[in-house]
């Protein structure tokens, strides 16, 4: 899990599975869960037991199971839009060849690894991205042509950065992580993965 805090919907959807749950005992599902969770997760090397503490958003999509209230979910998203760090020198685009890369590696953020090591972002497990791939999630869009279908605009590149940096900006409950939010991925990094989008001589849109 790439994640420094993660949601624990999933697990309480497989909670949920054993039985028919009802609104009188969902709390109490969830509760067992977020106690099966505490009871069996160890810390170890970096995953340590900040990783359970979930935020106000992540709180927010366990209770509601991805149907927020609308205004609560405009609030979220303004917040969450607010905290991204765009690049200080302005400069949103990195190498493709890079985030080619970034983007095929499923490296990181375990406990065997070290501090400041490197991670990669995993993208293939959730989108198509080249016609290179030999296999792809299809959890998330197709990322297909994503510069030529888009526009290779300054726009166009500001919201890929947003997206990668933190998708709860735009979808709340997305189960995109918060890449730049928990320091999965550095800036530069991030601009690597824009420039696999978005250069016109990147795979992904040829």
């Amino acid at each position: 899990m790439k994640k420094r805090m993660i949601t624990w919907t999933g697990v309480v959807a497989a909670a949920l599975s054993a039985g028919c749950a009802t609104t009188a005992n969902q709390a109490y599902y969830d509760a067992e869960a977020a106690a099966m969770i505490q009871r069996d997760f160890h810390a170890r090397g970096i995953a340590t037991m900040d990783r359970l503490k979930q935020d106000e958003l992540q709180l927010a999509c366990t209770k509601h199971r991805t149907q927020l209230p609308a205004d609560l979910e405009r609030r979220l998203a303004a917040e969450q839009l607010a905290a991204i760090k765009l690049p200080a020198d302005g400069k949103l685009m990195g190498d493709w060849k890079q985030g080619q890369r970034i983007a095929g590696s499923g490296r990181g953020m375990t406990w065997s690894d070290k501090p400041g090591v490197p991670s990669g972002g995993s993208c293939y497990n959730c989108h198509q991205l080249s016609p290179q791939q030999t296999s792809y999630g299809t959890l998330g869009p197709s990322l297909r042509n994503f510069g030529k279908m888009r526009g290779y605009t300054p726009e166009t590149q500001k919201y890929a950065y947003q997206r990668i940096y933190n998708s709860k900006a735009f979808t709340p409950c997305s189960t995109m992580p918060r890449f730049g939010t928990s320091g999965t991925l550095t800036e530069q990094q991030i601009k690597d993965l824009v420039a696999y989008l978005m250069d016109p001589e990147s795979p992904v849109n040829k």
